[in-house]
């Protein structure tokens, strides 16, 4: 498991590879502005998409990340 300070490090490489630093930036002053709640928001992010759905789009993500 790691530690606390490792997992931010992790989590903002991660939001700094998918948005680019200035975006990530803007991303983590969104989330301390404004009230979020990560589970209700996660528990809407796919309504309109079957478990299927999501599973074939992740497995064709992982494809295409590891063929990169």
């Amino acid at each position: 498991m790691k530690t606390d300070s490792e997992l931010r490090v992790d989590g903002y490489r991660a939001l700094e590879g998918a948005l680019g630093t200035v975006e990530a930036e803007r991303f983590i002053t969104l989330i301390i502005r404004e009230p979020f709640d990560y589970t209700r928001w996660r528990k809407n992010l796919w309504r309109d998409r079957t478990a299927e759905e999501i599973s074939r789009a992740a497995m064709q993500h992982r494809q295409g990340v590891a063929s990169s």
